[in-house]
């Protein structure tokens, strides 16, 4: 979740919502590991943990904006815990063949995607220019967080592999646009004109 204010101190926030946060990525060598546990216990394990952080996405920001604990350490680490945990988690499904044939190339779009938007992240930040997560974009999260969830489970539960990669395509067509709109609105940042000064401001 999108963090503003800065930390005066210079020092890492260890504030609740920034530890949720770094939970999320802590979970991630849990997650892996427990694809190599034996069936069912793999997907429920890997289920739970991947629900568990999902959730965080959601309530680090709630608190971070109720509790006025937004940081600037917040502010950066919570869209690479979120891009990591996606990515580690949808890497693992494909090399088990949970996500195989066509239904990878929805996997790699979302991939490909998150590097992208992260680069122009990355650029953007140099210059001082933000871009706003549209609404759209938040669906798109939460469609591939269900995807995903769902596709964990389908050596437990196989009747739900089909509608997990339903929703995995869905996420897949909803990051194409996203991406396509978040790249869009880069250029016109980037090659927006600046404003004129108020002449009349010079003379007050």
């Amino acid at each position: 979740m999108v963090r503003s204010e800065s930390n005066p101190t210079g020092t890492m926030d260890t504030n609740l919502p920034n530890l949720l946060t770094l939970s999320r990525i802590a979970v991630i060598p849990l997650i892996i590991a427990a694809f190599y546990l034996p069936v069912p216990a793999s997907s429920w394990t890997a289920f739970g943990l991947f629900a568990y952080a999902s959730v965080t996405d959601y309530f680090d920001g709630m608190l971070a904006r109720r509790r006025n604990q937004t940081t600037d350490f917040g502010r950066f680490l919570d869209p690479i815990a979120d891009k990591l945990l996606v990515a580690a988690v949808v890497i693992m499904m494909v090399a088990a063949g949970t996500i195989a044939g066509a239904a990878v190339i929805a996997a790699m779009l979302i991939l490909l995607r998150e590097i992208l938007v992260s680069g122009l992240r990355e650029f953007l930040a140099g210059r001082q220019i933000g871009v706003p997560v549209s609404r759209l974009a938040k669906w798109k999260t939460g469609v591939q967080l269900v995807a995903i969830a769902l596709l964990l489970l389908t050596d437990a539960l196989p009747q739900v592999g089909a509608v997990g990669t339903g929703l995995l395509w869905i996420a897949a067509v909803l990051t194409v646009y996203t991406g396509y709109d978040y790249l869009r609105g880069s250029i016109a940042q980037l090659t927006a004109k600046p404003e004129r000064a108020d002449p009349a401001a010079d003379r007050r």
